[in-house]
């Protein structure tokens, strides 16, 4: 099943955003390091290059995602015109403090008194824009929830007489346009839990993390102990397992999947399960060329058996 969330509330957001792009030197995007191109919302660029702005990528959470995943992804978007990209925790007060002079090195021609140097934080549901607002402003002056599409909002703030920043509400795009971005933001806790069933999400992250992370799924669940083979298996088995380690029972005697998803989830994103990535660069490029593959494939298909019909008649 696709996953789609775009709340009402986000075309008023794109809207306002679009305004006060013109009035900006800037944007920083900010994006979770562990699915830097998933949590990357098309929109942003639009809006960024019709105004010929420069950006500031900053990939969140780099200490819960694997740091050589990190490091492509930074060598990768580093490439790319008008761009800068870094890698910190925003919770960590030491690492929001290196972005002003950042900022600053992007744009040397604004952030003096003259010509104050304003900058737009952008990005998706619950990345950590607020908690980067917060500790650049050693105060608590943005709201931050543990759920999607807390800030309603753009607050604007003077870091001193010659910056200032806007914060923005996080904003979807209307359309995901890969399956397996909308089950990488729902693992990471960027669309809200009503468009999602947890344990479709939970099998999918599962079924990654047994791919890309057998060793540290094995010693976070002890599979061994339960003498089963983590390389046999897959997101289901895994669940399963969770499951009967835990003694996650419901009152009818079955085990409680939905209990379990919720809870390996939480081992995710909170990084109990290790440093994990769900995306890198080249399996990005795998992933797209595969699914335009499939559906170049399918409408050939289609064309074929439109071609059949008319035959037919």
């Amino acid at each position: 099943m696709a996953i789609q969330w775009y709340p009402g509330h986000m075309t008023q957001a794109r809207k306002k955003a679009e305004e006060t792009m013109e009035f900006t030197d800037m944007v920083i995007e900010v994006l979770d390091a562990r699915v830097p191109a998933a949590s990357h919302n098309p929109m942003i660029d639009e809006m960024r290059l019709f105004r010929q702005r420069p950006q500031l990528k900053i990939l969140n959470k780099a200490d819960l995602a694997d740091p050589a995943a990190t490091q492509a992804w930074l060598n990768y978007f580093n490439a790319q015109p008008n761009t800068k990209a870094v890698a910190l925790s925003c919770k960590k007060a030491g690492d929001a403090k290196k972005i002003p002079a950042i900022c600053r090195k992007i744009t040397p021609h604004r952030g003096t008194h003259l010509k104050p140097l304003r900058m737009l934080i952008m990005g998706i549901p619950n990345v950590g824009k607020s908690t980067l607002m917060n500790a650049l402003l050693n105060r608590r002056v943005a709201k931050v929830g543990d759920e999607p599409a807390v800030t309603k909002s753009q607050q604007r703030f003077d870091l001193d007489d010659t910056m200032s920043i806007t914060d923005t509400p996080g904003m979807m795009w209307p359309r995901i346009a890969y399956e397996s971005d909308g089950y990488m933001l729902a693992a990471s806790h960027a669309i809200g839990r009503n468009a999602v069933i947890d344990e479709d999400v939970a099998t999918f992250l599962a079924n990654n993390l047994l791919k890309s992370y057998p060793a540290l799924v094995n010693a976070r669940y002890k599979l061994d102990a339960m003498k089963l083979d983590v390389m046999q298996m897959d997101g289901v088995d895994l669940l399963e397992a969770i499951a009967k380690r835990r003694s996650y029972k419901r009152h009818d005697g079955l085990w409680d999947m939905e209990k379990t998803a919720v809870a390996f989830l939480t081992d995710y994103r909170s990084g109990a399960i290790g440093r994990v990535s769900l995306e890198t660069p080249s399996s990005r490029a795998a992933m797209v060329l595969s699914t335009q593959a499939t559906s170049t494939n399918t409408s050939e298909q289609a064309s074929e058996t439109d071609d059949a019909s008319d035959s037919a008649q």
